[in-house]
C-alpha cells in the first residue's frame, strides 16, 4: 500500500508562491534521488502530498510521544477541502485502510514517529494526538487508537490504521474494511499507550495471542476510557 501525508495547502497560496513551492519540491526530489539517508523521493502529483523523512532506522525501537498538539488550518488535497476541528460528537461510518513498513520510522504530521506496531491511526480532520474508537463492522471488534497523523486522501476513506490496528480488527489481509469511527477526546503528548492497551485487554475477543502488550492490572493503573460516557455502546 502507498500512503502519503504532510499536505501542502496550495489552495491558500498565491499562484507565484505555488510555482516557487513546486520548483523547490522538484529540486528537493532531485536531491533525494541520490539516496541520501533518511529522505524519501515519494511524491504524489495527484494529491500534492509527500512522505516525510525516515528518522528511525529499521530494527530500532520507536520512541513514544515527542510531538505537539495540532489542529491546523483548512487545507486542500486533490481539489477537496478538509477542515480540522475538534468535534466531540464525531461518529462516522466509512472505509478504513492501513499503512505499515513503508512509513515505519517516519515523522507523522504532528512530529511523532510512526510505529506500525502501535495502536495508532491517521485522520484528515480530528485533533492530533487524540483518541478514537474504531469498530470493524464485519468482525464486530472495537479498539481504541491514538490518532497522530493526517490522511487518508484516497477514495473517500475516513481513517488510515497502523498495521497492528488493522491486524487486531481483522482487516490486515483484506486491506480495507468498513468501520465506525468515534472520537474519544485528546490523548497525552507523552505517547503513553496504557489506555489503548487496557481497553484492548478488556475486549472479550482478545486473547493476547498476537503478541500485543497489555496493561498490567496492578492497583493504580489507568482504567479504560468509558465508552458509555460518550453515548457509545460496545
Amino acid at each position: 500500500m502507498r500512503r502519503y501525508y504532510r499536505p501542502h495547502p496550495v489552495g491558500l497560496l498565491p499562484p507565484v508562491v505555488v510555482a516557487l513551492v513546486a520548483l523547490s519540491v522538484a529540486l528537493g526530489l532531485a536531491a533525494c534521488s541520490t539516496g541520501g539517508p533518511g529522505f524519501s523521493s515519494r511524491f504524489d502529483s495527484r494529491t500534492g502530498v509527500s512522505a516525510s523523512r525516515r528518522v528511525i532506522a529499521d530494527g530500532q525501537p520507536i520512541p513514544k510521544g515527542g510531538g505537539t498538539y495540532k489542529l491546523g488550518a483548512p487545507y486542500r488535497v486533490s481539489g477537496r477541502w478538509y477542515v480540522p476541528q475538534e468535534d466531540p460528537h464525531y461518529d462516522r461510518v466509512g472505509i478504513a485502510s492501513w499503512y505499515g513498513a513503508d512509513f515505519h520510522g517516519r515523522l507523522t504530521a504532528n512530529g511523532e514517529i510512526f510505529d506500525m506496531g502501535a495502536l495508532t491511526a491517521a485522520h484528515p480532520t480530528l485533533p492530533i494526538p487524540s483518541y478514537a474508537y474504531v469498530t470493524n463492522l464485519e468482525t464486530g471488534r472495537t479498539i481504541l487508537v491514538r490518532i497522530n497523523d493526517r490522511g487518508p486522501y484516497a477514495n473517500d476513506r475516513i481513517i488510515d490504521l497502523s498495521r497492528q490496528a488493522a491486524r487486531l480488527l481483522g482487516s490486515e489481509s483484506r486491506g480495507l474494511a468498513r468501520v465506525r469511527v468515534r472520537y474519544a477526546g485528546r490523548a497525552p503528548l507523552n505517547g503513553d499507550d496504557r489506555q489503548e492497551r487496557l481497553f484492548l485487554a478488556s475486549q472479550h475477543w482478545y486473547s493476547g495471542a498476537d503478541g500485543a502488550r497489555v496493561a498490567d492490572r496492578r492497583p493504580g493503573t489507568l482504567r479504560p476510557i468509558a465508552m458509555g460516557s460518550m453515548g457509545v455502546v460496545n
